[in-house]
């Protein structure tokens, strides 16, 4: 009795190359897509926090000392307390005196991220003045684009468009007109650090981004 010899069926192979190849391309698209939605990371949202009165400034000290300390500049961007000038007649005398905008409260804009190790909501809530987020049930909801044009916040905070290493010239305060190189930038405090040339040395000294300007 003799046995038959089988011929391999290349038919069957080639199916289940195809198969795996087309598994293959399935799972390269899906770390593709991944990754481009990795990518197109969204913008910062502006947030409000409700604080005891009188503890605005204190409460965005507090916050912007722990964003240095912890290292947390690219979960909260910037801290906020809208100021605006207002006139007071006292004893016949016109005075010009800074205002809170929105007196109790502190603006934020800022990632929400519960899944961070450095939970960002969990940082601010329990920031010592701070009562609760706006929200329903104190949860943080971010405001909308309409909300924040009606309310002039972006008019509030400052644009900063400054680099290492760019020349720049103080224009206000003891040093204006020196200039030199800013060498390092401290966003939380909105401050940087100039190399100032002076008497034939360089001299560090730290300035708020409103009192330098760029030499083009």
């Amino acid at each position: 009795m003799s046995d038959e010899l089988r011929m391999p069926d290349d038919s069957l192979n080639e199916d289940e190359s195809s198969k795996e190849t087309g598994e293959n391309v399935s799972e390269t698209e899906d770390t593709a897509s991944q990754k481009e939605k990795e990518t197109k990371k969204e913008e910062p949202k502006w947030y409000v926090v409700h604080t005891y009165s009188g503890y605005e400034n204190k409460v965005k000290a507090n916050i912007e000392k722990i964003i240095e300390n912890r290292g947390m500049q690219d979960q909260i961007h910037e801290v906020c307390v809208p100021m605006q000038e207002v006139v007071e007649i006292k004893n016949g005398q016109r005075k010009v005196v800074q205002r809170k905008v929105f007196p109790g409260y502190v603006l934020l804009k800022m990632y929400i991220n519960k899944e961070a190790y450095v939970d960002s909501w969990y940082v601010v809530r329990n920031t010592r003045g701070v009562t609760s987020f706006v929200g329903p049930g104190s949860e943080p909801v971010p405001l909308t684009d309409e909300e924040v044009r009606a309310m002039g916040i972006e008019n509030y905070t400052q644009t900063f468009d400054f680099e290492i290493d760019d020349h720049v010239r103080v224009i206000s305060g003891p040093f204006v007109d020196f200039e030199g190189v800013i060498s390092e930038i401290n966003p939380s405090k909105k401050t940087v650090i100039v190399r100032l040339s002076m008497l034939g040395r360089e001299t560090p000294a730290e300035f708020d981004y409103k009192q330098i300007e760029k030499v083009i």
